[in-house]
């Protein structure tokens, strides 16, 4: 997602923009009375209708919001194709190879792949497509690879090339991502082939193709049976716009509703609520992202790590999530997940609750608690700190409740802020913060993206290690990974960072978020799709 350290404004109001659109995700199933018309039989009754909050937007592969993701990836493919465990697997190219100094790029184009309106698939249009985004960079700044680009070479109808001004090993799984370097066909371009200002047409080789949309309404996608891959199992999916969450529940117990899919689509009291009548199947993925706890080193009482260890001791974690989540959220031990690329073999410091432990680090670093005085103190200052929340995370809420209950038992007040989303990452990005809650960004963009998070300034985090000793050490590091061609040496540098980033105290994993499902007993076959920002409606069938 972003590797290149770039720290402009643009960079970071892309990726926020890019972030806050990929949170929600569900589906529904409209009754006969709101149902559109396609011009096809009333009779046709293999068709699944999702419920969604907002608009599908215009269709255009290259651009972000209003456009949703999942849409986008209903209808334009990539390259390549991001694989539980983050394998990376050939789609619209069948092969490639990467020059041994990593600059070079050679694909193989599938040649069996036609767009939907029956046009070829082939390297020039991909040149096209990579053209347009060139011209438009300073939109897609985000995206490390498309910086580092020197040229794009057609080397046969069936060969396209990429020549970087420098090694930078995350292109494929960059490629991999939902938006914006997915394949628009000829007929889709406007005149002047610049797709920033909108498409001609809806035109992708994906296995569905837009057919009806009316804005704020639905959108309907009617299966591509001329499609090159795997083609869907049902006709129809109708993309109905239904913003309450509320309303989509009660749609869904009602029966006009199939299936509820996504991050923050339904609450986890709905979830369990629909899980407990036995009606329903119910789903929870695997990891899709961390939640953590990020201390900011540059505040004096945040700047020695045993109090920032000794409150990780101090607060009771697998009883905190297991209790507020329902066990929706799993107890998190490590800043990511070892299903991302990577991260498997990284050890780090086991820490259980420990009030006890957690009082003797504080003594060490010298914050006392006076007799008859309930706060910590050292050189007359009190051991007092601030966290700061999305006042519209009601489970950011309860677990700052729950942490201000359990340090207060060690002698540490925390403040508590609630601020709305803009806010609270402003002040991040300000470095105007104590403690944070953060996620970080799940498949296909980790680990690279994160650490390059981490590394650029005037994001927070790199304020938050400022207090690390090896901290020039660190970013010295998180620079050389993605331009490291040796396998080995990659897997060195991953497990170096992120155990130091860990071991240190400044960032506490909390919990792994998961994407829920819920649905109907007719619908079968459901799978979470690997990549977090991806449709999961191939696989789906309806008995």
């Amino acid at each position: 997602m972003l590797c290149a350290m770039n720290k402009s404004g643009v960079f970071l109001t892309s990726l926020f923009i890019l972030l806050l659109s990929t949170v929600l995700f569900g589906c529904t199933k409209a009754n006969e009375e709101t149902t559109p018309t396609t011009g096809e039989s009333e009779e046709v009754k293999n068709i699944l209708t999702m419920a969604w909050p907002r608009d599908v937007g215009e269709m255009n592969p290259h651009v972000y919001n209003p456009t949703q993701l999942f849409a986008q990836s209903m209808v334009y493919e990539p390259l390549v194709i991001y694989q539980s465990g983050g394998e990376l697997k050939p789609h619209l190219a069948e092969s490639w190879e990467v020059s041994d100094d990593g600059k070079v790029y050679t694909f193989h184009l599938r040649k069996d792949v036609k767009f939907s309106d029956g046009s070829s698939f082939n390297a020039e249009i991909v040149k096209k497509n990579f053209d347009t985004i060139m011209n438009n960079l300073q939109l897609h700044s985000w995206l490390g690879f498309l910086s580092k680009i020197e040229r794009t070479d057609v080397k046969d109808e069936n060969t396209f090339q990429i020549t970087l001004t420098e090694p930078y090993y995350p292109t494929i799984q960059e490629l991999a991502v939902v938006r914006p370097v997915r394949f628009l066909g000829e007929a889709g371009f406007p005149k002047d082939s610049d797709t920033s200002k909108g498409v001609e047409q809806a035109i992708g080789t994906g296995p569905w193709i837009l057919d009806e949309h009316k804005v704020d309404e639905y959108a309907v996608y009617k299966r591509n049976d001329n499609y090159w891959g795997e083609k869907p199992k049902v006709e129809k999916i109708m993309v109905k716009v239904i913003p309450d969450t509320e309303t989509r529940v009660l749609a869904f117990e009602k029966g006009e509703v199939d299936l509820i899919f996504g991050e923050g689509v339904i609450s986890l009291d709905s979830f369990l609520q629909l899980q407990s009548t036995g009606k329903y199947n119910t789903s929870i993925s695997e990891p899709v992202a961390t939640r953590l706890l990020v201390m900011n080193t540059k505040v004096e009482q945040l700047s020695d790590e045993r109090v920032r260890l000794a409150l990780h001791y101090g607060f009771n974690k697998e009883l905190m999530v297991e209790g507020i989540s329902s066990g929706l959220e799993k107890v998190a031990d490590r800043i990511l997940s070892t299903n991302f690329p990577y991260t498997s073999k990284i050890e780090v410091k086991s820490i259980q609750y420990d009030v006890e432990k957690a009082k003797s680090l504080l003594d060490e670093a010298g914050w006392i608690l006076p007799e008859g005085k309930t706060i910590r103190e050292k050189d007359g200052q009190q051991l007092e700190v601030e966290i700061m929340y999305n006042s519209a995370e009601t489970i950011q809420k309860v677990m700052a409740e729950t942490l201000q209950s359990e340090w207060a038992a060690i002698g540490v007040k925390l403040n508590i802020v609630p601020l709305e989303l803009a806010e609270q990452i402003q002040r991040f990005k300000d470095n105007n913060f104590a403690i944070n809650f953060f996620s970080n960004y799940g498949a296909p963009y980790d680990p690279h993206t994160f650490i390059n998070i981490v590394a650029t300034e005037g994001f927070g985090f790199s304020e938050a290690i400022s207090a690390y000793p090896n901290k020039d050490e660190l970013l010295k590091q998180m620079t050389e990974v993605p331009k490291t061609t040796d396998e080995k040496e990659r897997q060195q540098l991953y497990e170096s960072i992120l155990s130091s980033l860990q071991d240190q105290g400044a960032l506490v994993p909390i919990s792994y978020l998961s994407q829920t499902a819920v649905y109907q007993k007719n619908v079968s076959d459901f799978t979470f799709p690997a990549n977090r920002d991806e449709h999961p409606f191939t696989g789906i069938s309806i008995k």
